[in-house]
């Protein structure tokens, strides 16, 4: 009976360190960038995005480390290849990975695990609920390395993803420390990534040339510790950054330098969505350069990968660009009606502040649009952008708007600038046709939310768009459904206070 025991507590051990180093090998894998790599490691336990881990017979502390692993690779590479319900996945199997955490005590997996479930809230585009976790995740990470060094990378790209810019850059430096302690360099590499992102795009707002400089020494960092940790993919992004910076500066010779050598990169990877990315930055540095006719014929195969793949965000970025293309080739039709698909991706998305950009490209662009469009592109692209911190961008709303005072006389019903913009109709039956899609969309969205409960969040994942874009279309579009839907979440006190103390910095 001894020998029987001994024999299974031994094999238990082995299950138990197996799953230990398969989860240790997906993560680092993961931070190089390899999906398929990962997913294979982690196969003996875990089949494919969606399923359950096998968990059984482990220990409840080691179940949580298989939990949190997949839910990590979940929510990564739900998020590369827009799988639907990846992150609702993700969320899940990192909540039953914090049960089993609480379970053993240990505060700080606790932690770790709620800043992971915070990125996934920010892929959905609750950035708000984003922050407030992973503020109150760190609160909680006292103990200086990687795990708090991720968390605050997190909270970083949340506040640029809001263009809260000069925030990140106070995250960032205000932390260097800690970074500089770190050993692993694609940690390294992702934090001085990020601070180049700032840089620039602070650069870009308050014309600040020493911004871009330090930019551009950022970037090579980056780059010096992505290929010391052989991370291929991160490499071409660093240099499709550089280029994009380079071209903001006129320096377009160098921004194509930089852009053939993460193409070499990407095209290595056979990885299709990096090269329209870098193919969308080129069309853009085309533009400058008064190359018309290739930009466009780049910036259309760019729009074509990322309709395939169903890459929405980007899409919205490559239809912008391909219009702005067909509009300096005097193709005015086929730039309107490139810009207004633009419009209706992003806000499909939630993508606001890309729905803004596109408006007002419109008008920027576009010399014979109706003075009824022209108007009602300017209003929407001023509400859109109306939180923008980008000086550039505030400039260019103003001058807009100087265009169609100019072109414009007298004023249209701010209240129905969304449909004008979106919809693409006949003239002649416009007003019955708008009316009836409304009625439509109306009925759809009704039903989803019964189905849901009032859950906005779950209609819109049956409707396919994003909490932010059901939101929107309901208070501005369709207000009568506002008694249908669950009421708006309030936030606690301290939640409350957390937020002012966040938004004040």
């Amino acid at each position: 009976m001894k020998i029987a025991s001994l024999k299974l507590e031994t094999s238990y051990a082995t299950a138990n360190e197996e799953a230990v180093r398969m989860c240790e090998a997906a993560l680092i894998l993961k931070d190089k960038g390899d999906c398929d790599g990962a997913q294979k490691v982690m196969r003996p336990l875990w089949e494919r995005v969606g399923d359950r881990p096998r968990t059984d017979g482990l220990d409840h502390s080691i179940a949580a480390e298989v939990l949190l692993c997949v839910g990590i690779l979940t929510g990564w590479i739900g998020s590369r290849r827009e799988i639907k319900g990846a992150q609702e996945a993700a969320k899940n199997f990192i909540t039953e990975s914090i049960t089993y955490y609480e379970s053993v005590s240990d505060l700080q997996k606790v932690a770790a695990a709620r800043a992971e479930i915070a990125y996934c809230y920010w892929r959905d585009g609750e950035a708000d609920e984003a922050r407030i976790m992973l503020f109150e995740a760190l609160q909680k990470l006292t103990a200086e390395g990687n795990t708090k060094a991720r968390a605050l990378l997190k909270l970083t790209t949340v506040e640029c993803s809001a263009s809260r810019f000069n925030v990140a850059l106070r995250l960032l430096e205000d932390n260097v420390f800690l970074f500089d302690r770190v050993t692993n360099h694609t940690i390294k590499g992702s934090y001085h990534h990020e601070l180049a992102i700032v840089l620039r795009n602070l650069g870009a707002a308050e014309r600040r040339d020493d911004y871009f400089q330090r930019a551009i020494s950022e970037y090579e960092e980056a780059d010096h510790h992505y290929e010391l940790a052989d991370n291929l993919i991160y490499r071409a992004h660093v240099q499709n950054n550089l280029g994009l910076l380079l071209y903001n500066l006129s320096r377009f010779k160098r921004a194509h330098e930089y852009l053939d050598k993460a193409r070499r990169l990407t095209v290595s990877l056979r990885d299709n969505i990096g090269i329209a990315q870098i193919d969308e930055t080129r069309a853009q540095v085309l533009i400058a350069e008064r190359n018309f006719v290739e930009a466009e014929s780049v910036a259309r195969n760019a729009v074509s990968v990322f309709e395939k793949s169903g890459r929405q965000g980007l899409l919205a970025d490559a239809l912008i660009t391909h219009g702005i293309a067909l509009a300096r080739l005097k193709e005015g039709q086929r730039a309107q009606f490139t810009l207004e698909k633009a419009i209706e991706v992003a806000c499909g998305v939630g993508a606001l502040n890309k729905a803004g950009l596109a408006a007002l490209t419109m008008v920027e662009e576009i010399d014979d649009l109706a003075p009824e469009l022209l108007e009602q592109a300017c209003n929407q692209a001023s509400d859109w952008l109306a939180k923008s911190e980008s000086r550039e961008v505030l400039l260019r709303v103003v001058a807009a708007s100087s265009k169609i005072r100019a072109k414009v006389r007298g004023r249209l019903n701010r209240e129905h600038a969304s449909e004008v913009i979106l919809s693409k109709v006949n003239l002649q039956n416009k007003v019955d046709l708008q009316r009836e899609v409304l009625e439509f969309e109306g009925s759809l969205i009704r039903r989803a939310l019964a189905q849901a409960n009032g859950s906005v969040t779950h209609a819109a994942s049956m409707l396919s768009m994003s909490y932010q874009a059901l939101a929107y279309i309901i208070g501005g579009r369709h207000k009568d459904l506002l008694k249908e839907r669950s009421p708006v979440r309030r936030r606690g006190r301290k939640r409350d206070q957390q937020m002012r103390r966040l938004s004040s910095h």
